[in-house]
């Protein structure tokens, strides 16, 4: 197909087989693409989630668990721009089909795991097939489906998305007490084969731009500055000064530095920089970043929070996020509805005040006795907001695309996002260690307890705490026996501390969007660059 042919990207002509569209966009096509965006959601949560009967059954060493865990995601994270540029240049349908095919194999390969080794490189393959399932449905959206349709299609697509995330980890929670957890790599290979089936009937083809030259050296600069950002924020959690975080964030400021060197003296950059020039583009991907760093550090909080103060199993907290689901997905298809016929300016707005109101929340009431009715509250009010945001953003981003250009943009969004999912765990754990500790240090003052004596009873624990399987967590309990202070108070009055700062940043970005989005929409097209 030669440029020219390239025009039609956007008519959503031959999508679905001339069916009647729903939702914006033939229903195949929408529930095709929404479980292969899950699958990025739904394969790593459940491990996860899972991790500690994974390790012990396996004999996983303590200090190779994380590893474990974050395999397919660090994958992700270093090559989702190459995915997207590759499916312009290849073709996104092909594209996705190969990852839907690729993480099919490797999670059956992964159900007879016989040891640690085997499963730590099926894990890497698997983050490989879905860089494709990440990058690739949006970009596939703008394709499909008519662009004064595509936001009431990309509510949809979160609407499938949040139903199955919500409802998938608590049967799996059942499944494997039931039967193992080997059969939670049966449930990637499920989804893969519906989405598989409906792609390849009813998803047409994006036009491929043949004669482009791929740029690998920019791919690769940046899948190297993506990959030391994600590692070096992860290791952020265990000390900022410490080799292992500050060499792999030095080389991504180096790397991100190369690159924006490299783009301006090549022709055909796997970025085009003048995309960011865009206020609407900008102040979107900042947008996903935040939601996506509110999301993955209210993961981290509930972990903690419920865990240690609350004394909530980890199935428990698992459940907090079924609550409503139905009713968030009705509200983001309503979403996707109100930028359509307004703009994504107001959506998006909304969509972050709420997440700011999840954090005040939880600032406002957390404590030992805190209902749980009220962390389920906080805990809907943080998924309506970033399904809401997230559905103005896409839509935003989408529309910024260059004819032929729709995959790399995606990809360049899914990257902001997996940014923000490293920062937030990072900066909420931080913020909370620093905020308990000025908490427990004033506890024991008030005690008449030596702060060296209350510190070594935390150092004990938390050293403890590490050598199981699943996460390193404080225990207010023991700690309350070696050091006579109440720490769960002080824990609690750390959380909310954390969560008031963290709530200023949506609430910020959200004037950002007042300020810098256009209040009506503008109709163009955008030439291939």
């Amino acid at each position: 197909m030669t440029d020219g042919a390239a025009e039609g990207e956007g008519a959503g002509s031959g999508a679905g087989g001339g069916r009647e569209p729903v939702f914006g966009a033939p229903l195949g096509v929408v529930v095709a693409l929404a479980l292969a965006f899950t699958v990025t959601v739904i394969d790593p949560l459940v491990l996860n989630l899972n991790l500690p009967r994974v390790s012990r059954d396996l004999d996983v060493p303590p200090d190779r668990v994380g590893m474990l865990s974050g395999a397919a995601t660090l994958v992700m994270a270093s090559s989702v721009l190459a995915a997207g540029t590759l499916g312009d240049a290849l073709g996104l349908k092909r594209l996705l089909l190969w990852g839907l095919g690729v993480v099919a194999v490797v999670d059956l390969a992964s159900v007879f795991a016989p040891g640690y080794g085997f499963l730590l490189a099926m894990r890497f393959l698997a983050g490989l097939g879905m860089t494709a399932l990440l990058a690739v449905p949006l970009a596939l959206l703008k394709v499909a489906v008519p662009d004064a349709k595509r936001p009431l299609a990309i509510g949809a697509l979160m609407a499938v998305e949040m139903m199955l995330a919500g409802v998938v980890p608590a049967f799996t929670g059942w499944a494997v007490g039931a039967v193992g957890w080997r059969v939670l790599f049966l449930i990637g290979p499920a989804l893969c084969a519906v989405s598989f089936r409906l792609t390849w009937r009813r998803v047409p083809e994006s036009p491929r731009r043949r004669g482009r030259r791929i740029d690998v050296v920019g791919i690769v600069i940046v899948g190297v500055s993506l990959l030391g950002l994600v590692l070096g924020l992860a290791n952020a959690q265990n000390g900022i000064t410490r080799p292992e975080t500050w060499v792999p964030l030095l080389v991504s400021a180096c790397g991100f530095t190369l690159f924006v060197r490299h783009s301006r003296h090549t022709p055909e950059p796997a970025v085009d920089l003048a995309l960011f020039r865009s206020a609407p583009f900008a102040v979107a991907l900042l947008a996903s970043l935040t939601l996506n760093f509110l999301a993955a550090g209210l993961g981290v909080v509930l972990g903690q929070f419920g865990t240690v103060v609350l004394a909530l199993s980890p199935e428990t907290i698992g459940l907090l996020y079924l609550p409503g689901t139905l009713l968030i997905a009705g509200a983001v298809i309503l979403a996707g509805r109100l930028v359509g016929v307004y703009t994504p300016r107001p959506v998006m707005i909304t969509g972050l005040l709420v997440m700011a109101g999840s954090g005040l929340l939880l600032a406002g009431t957390a404590g030992p006795a805190m209902a749980v009715a009220l962390l389920v509250l906080a805990t809907w009010m943080c998924n309506l907001g970033s399904l809401v945001t997230s559905t103005a953003v896409s839509e935003t981003v989408l529309s910024e695309a260059p004819t032929g250009r729709s995959g790399t943009v995606a990809s360049v969004q899914m990257a902001f996002a997996m940014t923000g999912s490293a920062f937030g765990p990072t900066v909420y754990l931080l913020l909370l260690d620093l905020f308990f500790q000025q908490r427990w240090l004033a506890d024991a003052a008030a005690r008449d307890v030596p702060a060296q004596q209350a510190e070594q009873s935390v150092d004990a624990v938390r050293a403890a705490m590490a050598q199981v399987p699943g996460g390193a967590q404080y225990d207010p309990n023991l700690l309350q026996k070696a050091s006579g202070l109440d720490l769960a108070l002080d824990f609690a009055d750390g959380l909310r501390l954390t969560m008031l700062v963290v709530s200023v940043l949506p609430v910020v970005v959200a004037v950002l969007v007042a300020v810098l989005m256009p209040r009506r929409r503008h109709h163009r097209r955008k030439a291939a660059r």
